[in-house]
């Protein structure tokens, strides 16, 4: 699919997916005799992965780290360098996540309290 398709799909920019492109976050798995970036269902779902970290407040280089790691397993499910470092990773997003939801419960609270009134 062609970038357009892409960031319909995902909701997100072009802009944001040419970033990603030129910082080496998502690289298009090809492209055409014309230049334009084509991306298959495995660069939507990576994007997808990539897309989900944002909200725990990942940083662009913390987003590249898990993907190096996820891609090194790939080729060596063995590794347990990185089998360590994704549960890290793992420890870190659930402490994220718990973070997140503490800050949605007290958003929570704040809008009853403005509708109480």
């Amino acid at each position: 699919m062609q970038i357009g398709e892409l960031a319909e799909r995902t909701g997100l920019s072009i802009r944001t997916l040419r970033h990603y492109d030129e910082i080496g976050l998502l690289r298009p798995s090809a492209r055409s005799e014309g230049g334009f970036r084509l991306y298959t269902l495995d660069d939507e779902s990576r994007l997808l992965l990539i897309r989900r970290m944002k909200p725990l407040g990942y940083s662009l280089e913390q987003m590249g780290e898990l993907l190096a790691v996820v891609d090194g397993l790939e080729v060596d499910p063995s590794d347990e360098t990185l089998r360590a470092r994704l549960a890290d990773i793992r420890t870190e997003a659930r402490e994220r996540r718990e973070e997140l939801r503490r800050k949605a419960a007290a958003a929570d609270e704040f809008v009853a309290q403005l509708e109480a009134r």
